[in-house]
């Protein structure tokens, strides 16, 4: 999941990440000045589920206004290459399971050392 902190801000006419950490202690969430910088910018940061109900009061908004799903790209690249996991005939085309990365050079993967 990725933080939609900054357009929901926006909202509010918050600019800046500093007018988002007043919001949040009006409220009695006192996080950092870099743990909000973080969720400004999207960044992965883990955030307590207490916090997260503080985070939607002081912003008036909902936890899915706030969290954006990311797409899965391993799973469209896989289709698009033309690569399909073993086992994957005879499934649904909903379904997806995992394909292994190939090398950047694109030969066959190296023996492990003996």
């Amino acid at each position: 999941m990725k933080w939609n902190l900054r357009m929901v801000a926006a909202q509010r006419d918050l600019w800046r990440p500093t007018e988002v950490l007043a919001a949040f202690q009006q409220v009695g969430f006192k996080p950092s000045l870099s743990k909000v910088a973080a969720l400004w910018s999207g960044k992965p940061v883990t955030v307590r589920l207490d916090d997260l109900d503080l985070m939607c009061a002081a912003l008036d908004c909902t936890v899915a206004d706030l969290l954006q799903a990311e797409p899965v790209a391993g799973a469209q690249a896989a289709q698009d290459s033309g690569q399909a996991a073993v086992g994957a005939e005879g499934r649904e085309p909903g379904q997806v399971r995992p394909v292994p990365r190939t090398r950047h050079g694109g030969g066959p993967r190296s023996l492990p050392p003996s």
